[in-house]
């Protein structure tokens, strides 16, 4: 499977004089994003985190500016809708891609947790992948058993009032149930923020869907406006998460967690600072 043309953001002098096409991006939303990314750092636990699709972008480039890193990574596929039809080929390919991913149920069964993050709304992305993985974990006869205290769902959602009946998109599905209580956990944003990163914001690259998964032309760099307005924000985003002002204010929202309490946090927040 061809991954989709990615600039490199933490070396921008590669990216020559493409950011002069852009307009300077305004990052209205980058104390709710710094807020949000401190969340899902403590709430994903000490894990590797694999960001789905694109809407959860901004939040990967924040974190790729920090000593986090080496723990993020991005599955830019857009899963919603394709497993029900996914023919024997697209299964060889999604699961050749996922391993290459450090996905493989092997993987899930060893070394540190895998927790996947997007943005909710429905909640089937996850579902599906979720299907998905659990259909593979069968048919290479991995334990289950620990594999299901390893791999772990955060979604991002929309805030709303907390009441009793508030919508919460994993009591529409039976499979969280098959997790331990942390298997699955959200984190919600304001909602301008988070029709922002899901619906207009301009992203770094194209969606992308079944169809384009053998597709080469989704290996080249694309240069339309909306890609370099797209890009010239994540640059910015990935600067901020590098800055004192960004580090200081990820690391006062990190100590308002309760995993303040584990070791591997509190030495994370010694490396920020």
């Amino acid at each position: 499977m061809n991954r989709p043309y990615r600039w490199d953001l933490v070396r921008p002098d590669q990216l020559g004089t493409l950011l002069e096409r852009a307009e300077e991006p305004s990052l209205w939303f980058l104390g709710e994003l710094i807020e949000c990314a401190a969340k899902v750092i403590a709430r994903a636990g000490d894990a590797d985190l694999y960001f789905v699709g694109r809407s959860a972008d901004s939040v990967h480039d924040l974190l790729s500016g920090t000593p986090w890193r080496e723990r993020i990574h991005q599955l830019p596929l857009s899963f919603a809708g394709a497993y029900a039809g996914l023919a024997e080929s697209d299964v060889d390919t999604l699961r050749g891609y996922l391993a290459a991913a450090g996905l493989s149920p092997h993987d899930l069964a060893r070394g540190r947790p895998k927790v996947f993050v997007d943005l909710v709304y429905t909640g089937q992305t996850f579902t599906e992948l979720y299907g998905f993985l659990r259909r593979w974990i069968e048919d290479e006869r991995e334990a289950w058993s620990i594999i299901r205290g390893r791999l772990r769902f955060l979604g991002i959602t929309i805030r709303e009032r907390t009441t009793p009946s508030a919508f919460r998109w994993q009591q529409e599905f039976a499979w969280p149930a098959e997790l331990p209580a942390n298997g699955v956990r959200n984190i919600s944003l304001d909602e301008p923020v988070w029709l922002y990163f899901g619906n207009t914001q301009p992203k770094l690259t194209a969606s992308f869907p079944r169809p384009r998964w053998s597709d080469e032309n989704g290996r080249a760099p694309e240069h339309s406006d909306q890609r370099l307005r797209g890009l010239a924000e994540a640059v910015a985003i990935v600067e901020a998460g590098r800055s004192k002002a960004g580090r200081d204010l990820l690391v006062r929202h990190l100590r308002k967690e309760p995993a303040m309490a584990e070791s591997w946090l509190r030495t994370l927040i010694t490396r920020l600072r």
